[in-house]
């Protein structure tokens, strides 16, 4: 049986998200995987300080834009000493779980690994590196010499990887959601279970794992115009916190912290508000239409911009009164969206990984 190391991060639950739907497509052909955080892999205290200094510059928004823009996107000297420094401190724990796998392929879905498994390559040739990245605009440490294939989902995307490395063999693909967004419920199946009525205009609202934005303001407000509100607060205790004082308050808001039933969620739901990122996906593969809230500096500005291109999405706003009319429009008049259950992204994976070297037997 082949092997595959994912090389995921913790910086919120978006990558993890795609490492979790990649071992689905993995799995579906006798490919056993094993995902490791290349946050975790630079140790517990350094692991701890890079969260918590992405935390602060995310939060003070002006300080991650000029950080992504002026160095990580272009390769600045800052963005290079950090990349170096990462592999410096996470490389000897990765070759030790290289050691213990023996894995035939190394597939990066965050920055900070692919750099490890771009240097693994240049020590054991016979390893196949692949890079998945889903984000709509590559910054330089996303791309390496040793990397076999890179998986983009856009000819943006593509043309940002070239940037670096003119010759690289790059494949586009469909983005990935996991097994349990094409295999959704039906709204009226979700509302049933959930207790909900089928004529009241329902609203899941959520930003990712860490929870990013006046969530609580919003999901008031939008109660208080009469639309269901199914909140999520992810891994944001304070927030949770907020979220269920405003859901015991008003009865049309219900409140969650970090779930697994978002599928269900997104099901019963006429609509989506979030942030840009992988949820995008999902809800596109459950079949609603989003409306994006622009709360995530930096990369996420990117990606905002081009989940607009692609469609189904409308731009909404951090002020509550302003994301109500937003939201009422997109409900009045929402744009025609189906329900994908064919998996097509998993046949053009396996095309992309099969271009960098990497088939299984059989």
């Amino acid at each position: 049986m082949s092997r595959a190391l994912i090389l995921s991060g913790s910086f919120g639950k978006g990558h993890d998200t795609v490492a979790e739907a990649c071992a689905a497509a993995l799995a579906s052909r006798r490919v056993e995987s094993r995902v490791l955080d290349s946050v975790a892999l630079l140790g517990r205290r350094r692991a701890r300080l890079g969260h918590e200094v992405f935390r602060r510059m995310l939060a003070v928004a002006p300080l991650y834009d000029a950080f992504h823009f002026s160095s990580l996107r272009v390769g600045g000297r800052l963005a290079d000493r950090a990349d170096s420094a990462a592999l410096r401190n996470s490389y000897p724990r990765f070759v030790a779980e290289v050691d213990s796998f023996a894995p035939d392929l190394v597939l990066s879905v965050f920055a900070t690994g692919a750099a490890a498994g771009a240097r693994l390559k240049s020590e054991r040739p016979g390893v196949r590196t692949a890079v998945f990245m889903t984000d709509s605009f590559a910054h330089r440490l996303w791309v390496h010499e040793g990397t076999d294939v890179f998986l983009v989902t856009s000819a943006l995307a593509a043309a940002s990887i070239r940037r670096f490395r003119p010759d690289a063999n790059v494949c586009i693909v469909t983005a990935p959601a996991r097994p349990a967004f094409y295999d959704a419920p039906s709204k009226a199946d979700a509302r049933r279970t959930l207790g909900l009525a089928t004529d009241v205009p329902c609203v899941l609202l959520m930003s990712g794992g860490w929870g990013i934005g006046p969530l609580d303001l919003a999901a008031r407000v939008l109660a208080e115009a009469g639309v269901r509100v199914l909140a999520v607060a992810g891994g944001n205790e304070r927030l949770a916190e907020r979220l269920n004082a405003s859901a015991a308050a008003n009865p049309a808001i219900v409140a969650f912290g970090f779930t697994d039933r978002i599928p269900e969620l997104m099901a019963a739901s006429d609509l989506v508000v979030t942030s840009s990122g992988d949820t995008c996906r999902e809800a596109r593969v459950v079949g609603r239409p989003i409306v994006l809230l622009d709360v995530v500096p930096g990369h996420g500005r990117e990606n905002l911009m081009h989940e607009l291109e692609l469609g189904g999405a409308a731009l909404g706003s951090t002020d509550p009164q302003r994301l109500v009319g937003v939201v009422n429009s997109v409900l009045r008049d929402p744009p025609a969206m189906e329900p994908e259950r064919a998996r097509e992204w998993e046949n053009e994976f396996w095309i992309a990984l099969a271009s960098g070297g990497f088939t299984p037997p059989g």
